[in-house]
C-alpha cells in the first residue's frame, strides 16, 4: 500500500475499547505516526495486518481468542517488509518478556503506561528506521554492532553522574526490597540497601521511572510532604541483575 504520507502506519491490537482509544490518542499525539486501524481479537489483527500493511503494531498479549504471541508468529512468517512491534500488555512474567523478545518485539510496555513512556519508544522506532535507511552498501562490523544494539533496545547513555554498575545495584536493591518487605520502596530503603546516599538513590530511581522500568507513587503520611515510593516494572521486576 503506497501513500504520500510519510508517517508510520500503526495498528492497535487491544481488546478493551477504552484502552484502545487511549493508546490511539497516545500514538496520534506523535507527529511521525498515524493510526490506520484497531483490532479487538487475534483473528481481526491478522486480517488487518494483511489489508492495512502497517509499519508498526501495538500488540496486546492477552486477547480473547488467542495470544499475542500467536499473532506475532503469524506476522513474522508473513512475506513483505518487516513490521515493528511494541507489546502493550499487563503480562509481567519473565517468560512473557523472553517470548516477546524472541519473537522480535522491539519494546515491551506494561499497562498502564503514560503517553510520555510510549512516546519515548516511538522515538526509538523512528531513530532505528532512520539509521537503517542511512546505512548503504556492505556493512562493516562496527555498523552491524551498532544496528544490533539499536534493535535490542539498548538505550542512550546514562545521564551525567550515573554509572551502569550503580544502576545495577539500585535495580537489584529495588527488586529485593519489593520482593521481601513491601510492594514498593522509598529512596531511603534503596539507599540503605546499596550504601549510597538518599539523593543518589533517588536520582537512579527517577531515571528508572523515566525509561519506563519503574513507576513512582506518592504516599501521604500524617503530616509533611508525601514520600515517593517506587516499584519495578517489566523484566526488572522478575529477577535481579547478577
Amino acid at each position: 500500500m503506497t501513500s504520500t504520507d510519510d508517517r508510520l502506519r500503526t495498528l492497535i491490537v487491544e481488546d478493551d475499547p477504552l484502552i484502545s482509544r487511549l493508546h490511539r490518542g497516545f500514538v496520534e499525539s506523535h507527529p511521525r505516526f498515524v493510526v490506520v486501524g484497531e483490532a479487538r481479537t487475534g483473528a481481526e489483527a491478522v486480517r488487518a495486518i494483511s489489508v492495512l500493511e502497517p509499519d508498526l503494531v501495538l500488540l496486546d498479549i492477552y486477547l480473547p481468542d488467542t495470544s499475542g504471541f500467536a499473532v506475532l508468529n503469524q506476522l513474522r512468517r508473513r512475506p513483505g517488509p518487516p513490521v515493528d512491534v511494541i507489546a502493550t500488555t499487563a503480562a509481567r512474567e519473565l517468560d512473557s518478556v523472553r517470548r516477546a523478545m524472541a519473537g522480535g518485539v522491539q519494546h515491551y510496555l506494561v499497562k498502564p503506561f503514560t503517553a510520555a513512556v510510549l512516546r519515548g519508544r516511538l522515538d526509538e522506532v523512528v531513530r532505528f528506521r532512520a539509521q537503517v535507511r542511512a546505512t548503504d552498501g556492505a556493512l562493516d562490523q562496527a555498523t552491524v554492532d551498532r544496528l544490533v544494539r539499536q534493535a535490542r533496545n539498548e538505550g542512550p547513555q546514562l545521564p551525567k553522574g550515573l554509572s551502569d554498575r550503580s544502576l545495577e545495584l539500585v535495580v537489584g536493591a529495588l527488586v529485593e526490597v519489593c520482593r521481601t518487605g513491601s510492594v514498593d520502596a522509598s529512596a531511603v530503603d534503596v539507599a540503605e540497601a546499596t550504601g549510597m546516599s538518599r539523593v543518589s538513590a533517588r536520582r537512579y530511581l527517577e531515571h528508572l521511572v523515566a525509561i519506563g522500568q519503574a513507576e513512582v507513587n506518592p504516599r501521604y503520611g500524617s503530616a509533611g510532604r508525601p514520600e515517593n515510593r517506587y516499584k519495578p516494572l517489566l523484566a526488572v521486576s522478575a529477577e535481579s541483575p547478577s
